[in-house]
């Protein structure tokens, strides 16, 4: 973006796209559940095409038409083998959980994606689905895609998993979906628990006990109607610039507020915000309308278990430690440095570019708040969430900014420009 001054208010009411996590999987479970499964609300960004390409691929009827997805699953061993490669894009969801399913499937299969996606880390999924008995590899034997994937008969397992990751836990209770005995993921603190909701929602045996999810093998999935609600990691960047720019106010409306993923809230609640919650909904995945005003934000320290809950918008809470008075500390989120790019390292370069005060540390960042804003030309290292992070600090800074490889964003948010220039006054 280019020519947004501090002091230009944001206000009115905006609807974010439908949330990500969610979409992926309501494509996956539908596509191995019996009948016909209705998507609406689904977000029409390039990981969640990617993931309907996937599936398209291995023998699935998907129709992707104006308001809604309509997938005619097949059950559970109704995927065929597939007469190409499998293209996962940039999506690290795609992937990782897709990797689960083929692990049990009666065929062999390779599964690729872009330069990105063939430097980010499979080890934590081989590692437990080879427990299991699946035959994956990794074709550059450097423990990332390109991976084959030999299909093969899956024993249950109780896996402590030592990330706490919804792809890793997800891989492995789709997997246990296979097995001849139930599977356990445990994890050191509960990561977001989408795959879980949703699986009981179609059908499948899945409980939480503490920090550990069980399965139990060969459920039928029956076909659901799926409304997907708003990406709460695409409304934090509305949500920060509410909170940040002068004289602001915004309604973001129908936002997912799943507890484990609405760390964003509580910190920016932590650091002062003026965030009302209204119109709550706790009918399956939990929703409400965020009326968010102009706040003068304080620096805090951001460690432990809510990380897990907030990892995809620690970039744009970078921004506003940025614009808040006084120090902020983030801690043990070191899951940074292997996201579509290591977003300690650019963080740092980018808001250091920009007049911030930060310094990057082995497992987070120090900001030294309330520096001012000065435009500067910003790489996106093509990362979605980086460009749209760097979009709200350009809002805060006095002069002109270039994002570099903008475009980035139709991975998760194709329309969020159009979005933000209806909002300026």
């Amino acid at each position: 973006m280019s020519n947004i001054q501090r002091n230009e208010a944001l206000r009115g009411e905006i609807t974010v796209p439908g949330d990500k996590s969610i979409s992926h999987r309501a494509v996956m479970f539908g596509s191995l559940a019996d009948g016909l499964t209705e998507v609406t609300n689904f977000l029409q960004g390039a990981d969640c095409l990617s993931t309907i390409e996937c599936f398209r691929s291995l023998g699935i009827e998907i129709e992707n038409t104006p308001g809604r997805i309509l997938i005619h699953g097949k059950g559970l061993h109704g995927l065929q083998a597939p007469s190409i490669v499998l293209d996962a894009g940039n999506s690290g969801t795609t992937t990782r959980l897709i990797s689960g399913i083929l692990a049990a499937q009666p065929f062999e299969t390779t599964l690729t994606g872009d330069a990105s996606i063939q430097k980010r880390p499979m080890r934590r999924i081989m590692e437990p689905l080879s427990m299991m008995g699946a035959d994956i590899t990794s074709l550059n034997n450097n423990d990332c895609a390109p991976l084959h994937i030999k299909g093969s008969r899956l024993h249950g397992i109780h896996y402590h998993s030592k990330v706490a990751s919804a792809q890793v836990k997800s891989a492995i209770l789709l997997a246990g979906l296979y097995a001849d005995a139930e599977t356990k993921v445990t994890e050191p603190v509960v990561s977001r628990n989408h795959s879980e909701i949703m699986l009981r929602y179609f059908g499948a045996n899945v409980k939480t006990e503490g920090t550990t999810a069980h399965i139990s093998p060969e459920p039928r999935l029956t076909g659901q109607c799926v409304r997907v609600p708003g990406d709460i990691s695409s409304a934090a960047y509305f949500i920060a610039a509410g909170l940040c720019v002068p004289g602001s106010e915004l309604l973001i409306k129908n936002v997912g507020i799943n507890p484990t993923r609405d760390g964003i809230l509580r910190i920016a609640l932590a650091m002062g915000g003026n965030i009302t919650i209204l119109n709550e909904n706790h009918d399956g995945e939990p929703t409400a309308d965020l009326l968010v005003k102009y706040s003068r934000l304080h620096g805090i320290t951001i460690k432990g278990d809510i990380i897990p809950t907030l990892i995809d918008e620690l970039p744009v809470i970078n921004i506003m430690a940025a614009a808040a008075e006084g120090t902020t500390v983030i801690q043990d989120a070191a899951e940074l440095k292997v996201k579509e790019s290591n977003r300690i390292d650019v963080m740092v370069e980018n808001l250091t570019a920009m007049g911030a005060d930060i310094t990057g540390t082995e497992d987070g960042m120090i900001i030294e708040g309330g520096k001012p804003l000065h435009g500067a030309v910003i790489d996106s290292h093509l990362d979605h969430r980086i460009a749209m992070s760097f979009t709200v600090a350009a809002l805060l800074a006095k002069g002109e900014t270039t994002i570099k490889g903008r475009d980035c964003i139709n991975i998760s948010y194709p329309s969020f420009y159009e979005d933000l220039e209806t909002l300026r006054r």
